[in-house]
């Protein structure tokens, strides 16, 4: 007689700290949108960053930026596997605008060597896990 509950796997202390980390990285996407939002309504920078203000460039990256990391927190938030698709396409974005493009929207090293450190870590929590999934013995082999 077959028992009624199922049998999942129980999540290891590397994937909970995955996720914390995920979620971390959500929170800081969702607080960039906002700062994007932010700017364009005109509530911060004194109004001077203002959507009618700003140079066609700055339009053009604010506006993408200010949709981008919302809906990459989003994916992040439920461990979704578009949301570090997404974080990609807008730290990517970012870290052209301010390590490629300096003359037009300056230089910001903080935001490249973070989105750096993001990218690293996650890089080596997937390696922990797909390491930790080659170890732990198949449930469904006999």
């Amino acid at each position: 007689m077959d028992d009624d509950s199922s049998h999942l796997p129980q999540a290891t202390l590397t994937g909970k700290l995955f996720l914390i980390f995920l979620r971390v990285v959500a929170v800081t996407c969702l607080w960039f949108g906002l700062q994007y939002w932010a700017m364009l309504v005109g509530y911060s920078l004194g109004g001077h960053g203002r959507f009618d203000l700003l140079t066609v460039p700055w339009q053009i990256a604010s506006a993408s930026l200010a949709v981008v990391f919302p809906v990459a927190a989003l994916g992040l938030w439920l461990a979704g596997s578009w949301g570090p698709v997404i974080w990609v396409l807008a730290a990517g974005t970012q870290i052209a605008m301010y390590g490629f493009w300096t003359d037009i929207y300056g230089v910001n090293r903080l935001v490249i060597v973070m989105h750096c450190v993001v990218a690293i870590v996650y890089i080596i929590f997937r390696a922990a896990i797909w390491l930790e999934g080659r170890e732990r013995p198949q449930l469904n082999k006999v």
